[in-house]
């Protein structure tokens, strides 16, 4: 309550209180151990109230000290002063460059294995093999990079994000260019196709929902669902050799039948096999549009977790095309992991086989639609005719070569703020910079910040006007990082930063920009009267670029907007809105027909 996030002064008494604080917690711990030892011992004899005042008192203790551990266990920063280690210029000239890169690789090791504990610790019910520590790794040495420069807990990153929305929504309702750059002219041709991709989209989603199975249905049917499933559990069972994985009790099979309306000799394979780099997906035929179609699952799992966070990028190298570039890793390892299964199992030659005359349309949502957009680049050489309609995409997929290869034969479908569609390490940068300036800036209490934003998301109002040092500042001086915004970034040596320049010499970044695949449709919501739910929405929809989700949207809606009910849902509202828009129409031209 004393200060503000940048100005720890008048705080600065509060680590010895801590300190004394945690003192205290060795009695306590022996306080709990004796009151339990008491509390189970039968031979007491006392009131029954005292004795469940003692209960309900030990039991409180034990809660208090074991979220206390966790909360240090979590919060906790064992590196301590190794990362924001500061060697003086003398210093620093004097240092041989074998002394200063073994220093700066003792740092980064030390920060990886703090990342890559922590990244275990969470991941500690699933079994662990080899491609789980690489992959851990790479994770931890993902989030080493991304919070390596900063001092921020994460009470101000909150705090940070509850700014950024309130200026996001000061700025939103002020008149201002259009944010979007249209991909289409107002012809009759475009927005004909506009509205094909639409129904085409609206119709595919199913598949990509279904691929969730039994928790997609029984999300959106919470009340039925599990009746359904019981009363069909026993029928339907398919043979050993059309489906792989786990399906106990029949439940996603009995639920991929249901929300799609195939029957069981509609489907080709599934599989329900769930590792890290391997996801489950289903290839079946659609007869309704003559396809064959390949259903990728999106993010449902811990080893989904860590496929979508392998977020290094790495080249894709593909015959006859030159638009090779780099792509998304774990992503792509998913997708070479089902080609293969297509390919080398002859799973696509058996529905070719049945059905020659359909075409071949690759469907996913989320990491599905990400996974199922890099095997359409795959299989684009064998099938000109592939189809691929990627459902709400994580944001850093392709290079923009690929991106711009796959606009022939892919459509993305992104829903409002969606959080998934603009995740990139880019964007993500670009979002610590902007919580970084803004929490700098602000000269109110956290404490302040935190009421207020929790009152305005909740029960809506106008955005709070906190006033910030960059109130008077000229435009200029505005480009110049203030003296708080510099003391939330990790001081960093010159031979640190030396050292950082010349291993990204002559060589590509690490993590370079990343779009999303193909042609995209962006869904909005026309008008919304009030912050909560509505049960009456109106869509729009419009072609959409690449730049538009060049940044991070903060918004209560960024995580909801994602889920596949919300997408489907969307769809299906501009879907039935053009149908209607088509009968009144023909009702025009046709005054007989009235």
């Amino acid at each position: 309550m004393q200060g503000t996030i940048s100005n720890p002064g008048p705080r600065k008494s509060l680590p010895k209180i801590l300190y004394t604080r945690l003192l205290l917690y060795f009695p306590e711990f022996i306080w709990a151990v004796v009151g339990a030892v008491w509390v189970s011992d039968n031979s007491v004899q006392c009131e029954k109230t005292v004795i469940n005042g003692i209960i309900v008192t030990v039991i409180a203790s034990w809660i208090i000290i074991i979220f206390t551990v966790i909360g240090v266990v979590i919060v906790f920063d064992p590196l301590g002063g190794k990362k924001t280690f500061y060697l003086p210029d003398g210093v620093s000239r004097n240092l041989e460059s074998s002394q200063s890169g073994q220093l700066l690789y003792n740092v980064k090791s030390s920060a990886t294995r703090v990342w890559e504990k922590r990244i275990r610790l969470l991941c500690c019910c699933i079994v662990q093999d080899d491609d789980h520590r690489v992959a851990f790794t790479s994770i931890a040495e993902l989030f080493r990079n991304y919070f390596s420069d900063t001092d921020l807990v994460p009470s101000d990153i909150a705090a940070g994000l509850i700014l950024l929305h309130q200026e996001q929504d000061k700025m939103e309702n002020c008149p201002k260019e259009p944010e979007e750059v249209l991909c289409h002219s107002p012809s009759s041709l475009v927005t004909d196709d506009l509205d094909v991709e639409l129904e085409n989209a609206a119709h595919y989603m199913l598949f990509a929902a279904a691929a969730y199975g039994w928790p997609y249905y029984v999300y959106t049917n919470p009340y039925t669902a599990l009746c359904k499933l019981n009363g069909d559990c026993c029928r339907n069972r398919p043979t050993d050799s059309d489906i792989t994985g786990s399906d106990r009790h029949n439940f996603h099979f009995g639920s991929i039948l249901k929300i799609t309306g195939l029957q069981y000799r509609d489907f080709i394979h599934i599989s329900f096999h769930n590792k890290i780099y391997e996801i489950p997906f289903f290839v079946a035929l659609d007869h309704k549009k003559e396809a064959i179609v390949v259903a990728v699952r999106g993010t449902l799992s811990f080893e989904d977790i860590l496929t979508d966070l392998s977020a290094d990028c790495e080249d894709l190298t593909l015959e006859d095309v030159l638009e090779n570039g780099f792509v998304h890793k774990g992503i792509t390892q998913a997708a070479n992991y089902i080609y293969r299964k297509l390919i080398n199992d002859g799973i696509l030659n058996q529905a070719f086989t049945i059905a020659p005359e359909y075409k071949l349309v690759i469907v996913g949502h989320s990491l599905g639609g990400g996974t199922a957009s890099i095997l359409a680049i795959m299989l684009r050489n064998s099938f000109p005719t592939l189809r691929c309609y990627a459902f709400s995409p994580p944001g850093g997929l392709l290079s923009k070569s690929l991106a711009d290869y796959t606009k022939h034969f892919i459509v993305s479908v992104i829903v409002g703020k969606d959080l998934v569609a603009r995740l990139s390490m880019p964007n993500m940068e670009d979002l610590k910079r902007r919580i970084v300036r803004i929490v700098a800036n602000c000269n109110r209490p956290k404490y302040q910040i935190l009421l207020r934003g929790c009152w305005y998301e909740v029960f809506g109002g106008d955005p709070d006007d906190f006033p910030t040092e960059l109130d008077g500042r000229s435009q200029d001086a505005l480009r110049q990082p203030l003296l708080a915004e510099e003391s939330l970034m990790v001081h960093r040596s010159p031979s640190y930063n030396a050292l950082e320049e010349e291993s990204h010499l002559n060589s590509p970044p690490q993590y370079p920009h990343l779009y999303l695949p193909g042609k995209i449709i962006h869904i909005v919501e026309e008008c919304s009267s009030r912050r909560l739910c509505s049960s009456d929405i109106k869509y729009t929809a419009r072609w959409s670029n690449e730049t538009v989700f060049s940044s991070i949207l903060i918004s209560p809606k960024m995580i909801t907007d994602h889920m596949p009910d919300v997408v489907l849902k969307a769809l299906n509202s501009l879907s039935q809105e053009h149908g209607s828009c088509l009968s009144c129409q023909t009702r025009e031209y046709n005054p007989s027909a009235v």
